[in-house]
C-alpha cells in the first residue's frame, strides 16, 4: 500500500494524533515530518509545497530535514491542529485549510496565509471562533 492511500485513510477517520503519526518520515531516526506525506495529505504536488514553504523544489527531496522545510511543515500543522479542534475531524480541517476563503484576510485561505508567514494571525482567527 502506498503512503498516499495510508495518509488519506488516516485523514478520513483518524484523530489528529494518528494523522501526525502518519506524517512521520520513516527514512529518518530523528522526528521529521515527511514533506511527501504532508503533500499527499493535502493533495498537492511537491513543487507546490516547495513554493508554499519558500524553498527550492529540490530541497524537499534532497534535504527534507532542513530547518526551513520542517519549520514550514510545523507551522502548517499548528493551524491544521487548531482547525481540527474547531471542526472536529482532520478531513474537515484539511478541507478548510486549503479551500475556505477567510473574509477577515481579503478572502485568502489559511494555506495562503501560512505560506505568507501569518500563522499566528490564523491561530488567533480560529481561537476567536472557538470561544
Amino acid at each position: 500500500m502506498n503512503s498516499t492511500v495510508v495518509v488519506d485513510d488516516i485523514a478520513q477517520s483518524a484523530s489528529f494524533e494518528q494523522f501526525m503519526s502518519s506524517l512521520r518520515d520513516p527514512a529518518f531516526a530523528a522526528p521529521i515530518v515527511s514533506a511527501r506525506r504532508f503533500s499527499d495529505a493535502l493533495h498537492i504536488d511537491l513543487q507546490t509545497l516547495a513554493k508554499q514553504a519558500g524553498v527550492h523544489r529540490n530541497t524537499l527531496s534532497r534535504m527534507p530535514a532542513s530547518e526551513s522545510v520542517q519549520r514550514f511543515l510545523r507551522e502548517a500543522l499548528r493551524v491544521i491542529r487548531a482547525a481540527t479542534d474547531a471542526h472536529g475531524c482532520v478531513k474537515q480541517a484539511l478541507f478548510w485549510y486549503r479551500n475556505e476563503p477567510l473574509s477577515e484576510f481579503q478572502y485568502r485561505t489559511a494555506e495562503q496565509l501560512v505560506s505568507g508567514g501569518q500563522t499566528e494571525d490564523v491561530l488567533r482567527y480560529i481561537a476567536q471562533y472557538q470561544r
